[in-house]
Protein backbone atom coordinates (compact mmCIF):
# COMPACT_ATOMS: atom_id res chain seq x y z
CA UNK A 1 0.00 0.00 0.00
CA UNK A 2 1.57 3.34 -0.88
CA UNK A 3 1.96 6.08 1.58
CA UNK A 4 -1.84 7.45 2.36
CA UNK A 5 -2.21 11.07 4.22
CA UNK A 6 -5.10 10.61 6.86
CA UNK A 7 -2.35 7.27 8.84
CA UNK A 8 1.05 7.04 9.83
CA UNK A 9 1.85 3.75 9.38
CA UNK A 10 0.01 0.60 7.87
CA UNK A 11 -2.69 -0.41 10.28
CA UNK A 12 -2.12 -3.91 11.59
CA UNK A 13 -4.83 -4.64 14.26
CA UNK A 14 -9.07 -4.57 14.04
CA UNK A 15 -8.82 -1.35 15.98
CA UNK A 16 -5.76 0.40 13.86
CA UNK A 17 -7.70 -1.19 10.46
CA UNK A 18 -11.19 0.81 12.01
CA UNK A 19 -9.68 3.82 12.68
CA UNK A 20 -7.80 3.98 9.59
CA UNK A 21 -11.02 3.57 7.71
CA UNK A 22 -12.59 6.37 9.95
CA UNK A 23 -10.19 8.62 9.21
CA UNK A 24 -10.47 7.53 5.35
CA UNK A 25 -13.77 9.22 5.60
CA UNK A 26 -12.65 12.61 7.10
CA UNK A 27 -9.66 12.88 5.06
CA UNK A 28 -12.36 12.33 1.81
CA UNK A 29 -14.32 15.42 2.99
CA UNK A 30 -11.39 17.27 3.62
CA UNK A 31 -10.41 20.13 1.07
CA UNK A 32 -7.15 17.32 0.08
CA UNK A 33 -9.59 14.61 -0.80
CA UNK A 34 -12.91 14.32 -3.11
CA UNK A 35 -15.19 16.29 -4.27
CA UNK A 36 -18.07 14.19 -4.36
CA UNK A 37 -17.39 12.72 -1.06
CA UNK A 38 -17.47 16.60 0.60
CA UNK A 39 -21.02 17.19 -1.51
CA UNK A 40 -22.47 14.19 0.30
CA UNK A 41 -24.50 14.50 3.30
CA UNK A 42 -25.54 12.33 6.39
CA UNK A 43 -28.42 12.01 4.88
CA UNK A 44 -27.34 10.84 1.02
CA UNK A 45 -24.32 8.95 2.80
CA UNK A 46 -26.89 7.01 4.88
CA UNK A 47 -29.29 6.18 1.46
CA UNK A 48 -26.62 3.88 0.45
CA UNK A 49 -26.02 1.75 3.72
CA UNK A 50 -29.46 -0.02 2.67
CA UNK A 51 -27.63 -0.85 -0.74
CA UNK A 52 -24.28 -2.08 0.81
CA UNK A 53 -26.05 -3.80 3.55
CA UNK A 54 -28.04 -5.72 0.77
CA UNK A 55 -24.79 -6.95 -1.40
CA UNK A 56 -23.20 -7.52 1.84
CA UNK A 57 -26.12 -10.29 2.25
CA UNK A 58 -26.24 -11.48 -1.06
CA UNK A 59 -21.91 -11.89 -0.56
CA UNK A 60 -22.53 -14.15 2.45
CA UNK A 61 -25.14 -16.56 1.18
CA UNK A 62 -23.50 -16.73 -2.76
CA UNK A 63 -19.90 -15.27 -2.76
CA UNK A 64 -16.48 -16.76 -1.40
CA UNK A 65 -15.28 -15.09 2.16
CA UNK A 66 -13.17 -12.59 0.53
CA UNK A 67 -16.26 -10.66 -1.11
CA UNK A 68 -18.32 -11.02 1.42
CA UNK A 69 -15.55 -9.20 3.43
CA UNK A 70 -15.10 -6.34 0.71
CA UNK A 71 -18.66 -6.14 1.07
CA UNK A 72 -18.50 -6.11 4.22
CA UNK A 73 -16.35 -3.29 4.24
CA UNK A 74 -18.37 -0.97 1.69
CA UNK A 75 -21.04 -1.59 4.03
CA UNK A 76 -19.45 0.01 7.07
CA UNK A 77 -17.21 2.50 5.03
CA UNK A 78 -20.73 4.01 3.72
CA UNK A 79 -22.08 4.42 7.89
CA UNK A 80 -18.51 5.69 8.72
CA UNK A 81 -18.83 8.43 5.49
CA UNK A 82 -22.64 8.92 7.08
CA UNK A 83 -20.97 9.40 10.36
CA UNK A 84 -18.17 11.91 9.25
CA UNK A 85 -20.76 13.98 7.39
CA UNK A 86 -23.50 14.14 10.68
CA UNK A 87 -20.09 14.88 12.67
CA UNK A 88 -19.73 18.05 9.96
CA UNK A 89 -23.22 18.66 10.47
CA UNK A 90 -22.89 19.14 13.80
CA UNK A 91 -25.77 16.51 14.50
CA UNK A 92 -23.17 13.78 16.57
CA UNK A 93 -19.65 12.33 16.37
CA UNK A 94 -18.76 8.87 15.59
CA UNK A 95 -17.57 8.39 19.53
CA UNK A 96 -21.52 9.72 21.03
CA UNK A 97 -22.57 6.61 17.97
CA UNK A 98 -20.42 4.18 19.09
CA UNK A 99 -20.72 5.12 23.12
CA UNK A 100 -24.74 4.98 22.35
CA UNK A 101 -24.61 1.74 20.33
CA UNK A 102 -22.56 -0.23 23.22
CA UNK A 103 -24.53 1.31 25.87
CA UNK A 104 -27.81 0.11 24.09
CA UNK A 105 -26.75 -3.49 23.43
CA UNK A 106 -25.49 -4.08 26.98
CA UNK A 107 -28.86 -2.74 27.98
CA UNK A 108 -30.65 -4.75 25.52
CA UNK A 109 -29.17 -7.82 26.78
CA UNK A 110 -29.64 -7.70 30.29
CA UNK A 111 -30.18 -11.03 30.27
CA UNK A 112 -26.46 -11.43 29.67
CA UNK A 113 -25.48 -8.30 32.25
CA UNK A 114 -27.71 -8.47 34.58
CA UNK A 115 -29.67 -10.44 36.72
CA UNK A 116 -32.37 -11.67 34.79
CA UNK A 117 -31.22 -14.51 32.64
CA UNK A 118 -32.33 -16.03 29.80
CA UNK A 119 -32.39 -19.54 29.31
CA UNK A 120 -33.70 -20.01 25.82
CA UNK A 121 -33.26 -18.07 22.61
CA UNK A 122 -36.93 -17.11 23.18
CA UNK A 123 -36.55 -15.92 26.57
CA UNK A 124 -33.13 -13.62 25.10
CA UNK A 125 -35.92 -12.41 22.51
CA UNK A 126 -38.63 -11.95 24.97
CA UNK A 127 -36.71 -9.77 27.46
CA UNK A 128 -35.23 -7.87 24.45
CA UNK A 129 -38.49 -6.52 22.94
CA UNK A 130 -39.88 -5.78 26.69
CA UNK A 131 -36.56 -3.27 26.93
CA UNK A 132 -37.26 -2.03 23.46
CA UNK A 133 -40.67 -1.14 24.67
CA UNK A 134 -39.93 0.43 27.74
CA UNK A 135 -37.07 2.75 25.94
CA UNK A 136 -39.77 3.16 23.38
CA UNK A 137 -42.41 4.35 26.01
CA UNK A 138 -39.83 6.45 28.09
CA UNK A 139 -39.24 8.53 24.73
CA UNK A 140 -43.21 8.48 24.45
CA UNK A 141 -43.28 6.40 20.83
CA UNK A 142 -46.17 3.91 20.44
Amino acid sequence: MPPLPHIDKTPETETEWFAALAALTRFLRSPEGCPWDREQTAVSFARYAGEESGEYVEALETSSAAHAAEEFGDALFVLLSSAAAAEAEGRFTLKDALAAAHEKMVRRHAHVFDKTKAATSEEAVASWNRIKAEEKAARGQA
